[in-house]
């Protein structure tokens, strides 16, 4: 259910029902909006539960939920969400940019990678430090040492920097380094790393598995919601279809679809989404066009001697060429680059 406030209801008042909502046995979420102030009660209803709430002072009204996804529902919240992590604010009409190489291979590469994002544009370095790979002989990452070249790479620039994690028990380790927590495809339903990176005060990039509905992927983020992190971005990566012309199929209609049915900001990934370099710009302009919060592009030095995932990585040249063929669009859509 949601605890509507009055306009005018004041911090006692809001903190009487959140403790009245907890006496009957249902979690709160307090959500301050331009307007006013929400609580969703989550959990069982019990009979005679909206009435109580009811009766309580500063309660406009009660009103049900009907999405199966409480707290990133626009039921709980109708204002975007914009989520602020360092130099990178992604969302409620700023649109932000995160680029860098798959991943950290070397002090150069990631000093050099950060350098060139920034004067193109880029507001956040991204870089894997632990990749999971499908052959357990594919480059693993740097681990520690890739974390460390990263915060030195923040050092420098000054951008924000996302990385994955991997497993519950590297979430401390990653979020020593990190202003973003990446959660990747493969792991959007480990649950139990849901709930770590949710009871952390990092920011959260969610990506969408590759046969995973959106539905499921916005369940997954009501677990990190739900643990009492609010910073979530959902990040739509390509899901995988009968085609084989790209690596994945990108379904860029889910950006107006979830902006109905969430308050969450969305990023699109349009180098998983289609595997090919040559692509990457078409589709990073055309999820400007269809209202994007937000892109996630691999850029290296040098792609053909990139350790993972050159063939769908831009050089500088190309990354730069991308950011102003973004910026076009986002001038002509109104938007904010």
């Amino acid at each position: 259910m949601i605890v509507v406030m009055e306009k005018d209801a004041n911090d006692e008042q809001i903190a009487h029902m959140v403790q009245r909502v907890e006496e009957l046995g249902l979690k709160s979420h307090v959500i301050r909006g331009a307007e006013r102030t929400v609580i969703a009660a989550i959990g069982e209803k019990r009979e005679h539960t909206r009435e109580a709430l009811e009766a309580g002072s500063g309660v406009e009204n009660v009103l049900p939920i009907l999405a199966p996804y409480k707290v990133a529902s626009r039921e709980v919240k109708p204002e975007a969400t914009q989520v602020v992590a360092g130099s990178l604010k992604v969302g409620a009409g700023e649109l932000g940019v995160i680029a860098g190489p798959c991943s950290v291979e070397s002090e150069e590469q990631i000093l050099s990678a950060a350098h060139a994002v920034k004067q193109a544009g880029a507001t956040a370095i991204r870089g894997g430090a632990f990749k999971p790979r499908t052959s357990p002989y594919s480059f693993q990452g740097l681990k520690q040492q890739g974390l460390e070249l990263l915060a030195a790479a923040r050092d420098e620039t000054g951008l924000a920097v996302v990385t994955e994690v991997v497993a519950s028990e590297d979430v401390g380790l990653v979020a020593k380094y990190a202003d973003v927590l990446q959660i990747g495809a493969r792991n959007m339903q480990n649950y139990r790393l849901l709930e770590a990176v949710g009871n952390t005060d990092r920011a959260v990039l969610l990506k969408r598995g590759p046969s995973a509905t959106i539905e499921e992927l916005l369940l997954a983020a009501e677990y990190i919601l739900n643990a009492g992190n609010p910073n979530v971005m959902l990040c739509e990566r390509g899901v995988r279809t009968f085609e084989t012309h790209t690596r994945f199929t990108l379904p860029l209609a889910t950006v107006p679809y979830l902006r109905r049915i969430t308050h969450l900001p969305i990023v699109i990934d349009p180098s998983h989404g289609t595997g090919h370099a040559y692509l990457v710009p078409d589709m990073a302009a055309a999820a400007v066009a269809v209202g994007t919060d937000g892109l996630i592009i691999e850029v290296h030095p040098d792609p053909e001697k990139a350790l993972s995932d050159g063939y769908q990585s831009l050089n500088y040249q190309q990354f730069e060429d991308t950011m102003q063929k973004c910026r076009r669009i986002a001038q002509a859509v109104g938007a904010s680059l």
